[in-house]
């Protein structure tokens, strides 16, 4: 669902996908799970460090959170 959505940011936005079933997608969901204190849920979307969606949304709600994101400034 992710990847019909962000080809619309282009550039803009940046998708790593963690594939919990190899190594390195094993090690890098218990860094983010040690992060969010917690095991983090799968599926689930990440963006900018911050957990948004613990289940996945729909396109709609993607693209306009993906926005709000793209939009709000830099702290």
């Amino acid at each position: 669902m992710v990847e019909s959505v962000v080809p619309e940011f282009g550039d803009t936005v940046h998708v790593e996908m963690v594939v919990t079933t190899k190594l390195e997608g094993g090690m890098r969901y218990k860094e983010i799970s040690k992060d969010l204190g917690r095991p983090a849920p799968v599926p689930s979307i990440f963006i900018q460090g911050e957990l948004v969606f613990e289940q996945t949304p729909g396109q709609e709600e993607l693209r306009e959170c993906l926005i709000k994101y793209i939009e709000k400034p830099a702290k």
